[in-house]
């Protein structure tokens, strides 16, 4: 019975992607369907998104099982932040190549550091602490670098040794970085299944 339904399940998921990939290219005027023909008969060539398949979660008591909840609830709500932080990472970098001079450059970091203070610090500050420690760790995911790492890149060390001492008094550290296989292990899983749409 177990079987038959992680079958139906595989099915499912697969006749999903195969009605996705068809609307995305009949919205698209540019898609062409790939064929390959092969003794004169052609076949369908798609390419398919990863699927992670995961046994399911099993917990030694209550406790457990709402800690790992209270992971899915941060992990859901820093994950757009740490997409974010990525993408305005990229747009500033590509930007501040543009400008011409050192003094432009860091005109510019100073209002967007500013913009982004005053725009974010209001939510950031309505994080638990546990919420900020998984933030720093999927910037070092998203980004591969850790927060401090992207602080002395574009900021200089001083004031990114600033930020990491003030980290510090909270009990955080901006050099932290993400273990997929270690401590991070939940939390990696449920990002996929987050970015999978299946949680």
């Amino acid at each position: 019975m177990n079987m038959q339904i992680r079958q139906a399940i595989l099915f499912l998921l697969f006749l999903s992607v195969c009605c996705l990939e068809t609307k995305a290219q009949s919205a698209s005027k540019q898609a062409v369907p790939d064929f390959v023909t092969e003794n004169n008969d052609s076949l369908k060539v798609m390419t398919l998104n990863d699927i992670y398949i995961y046994p399911p979660q099993a917990f030694r008591n209550p406790a457990e099982e709402q800690q790992y909840l209270r992971l899915i609830r941060d992990v859901k709500k820093t994950l757009p932040y740490s997409k974010l932080i990525y993408n305005t990472l990229i747009e500033t970098y590509e930007f501040i190549m543009t400008l011409p001079t050192e003094k432009e450059r860091e005109e510019h970091l100073k209002r967007v550091e500013k913009d982004l203070y005053n725009e974010y610090m209001p939510v950031l500050k309505k994080m638990t602490l546990s919420q900020g420690k998984l933030l720093i760790r999927m910037v070092d995911r998203e980004c591969n670098q850790s927060s401090y790492e992207i602080l002395k890149a574009f900021l200089g060390s001083f004031r990114a040794g600033f930020w990491n001492v003030f980290a510090g008094i909270f009990g955080a550290s901006l050099k932290t970085t993400w273990d997929p296989d270690g401590k991070d292990a939940d939390a990696e899983r449920i990002i996929e299944l987050v970015e999978m749409g299946l949680l």
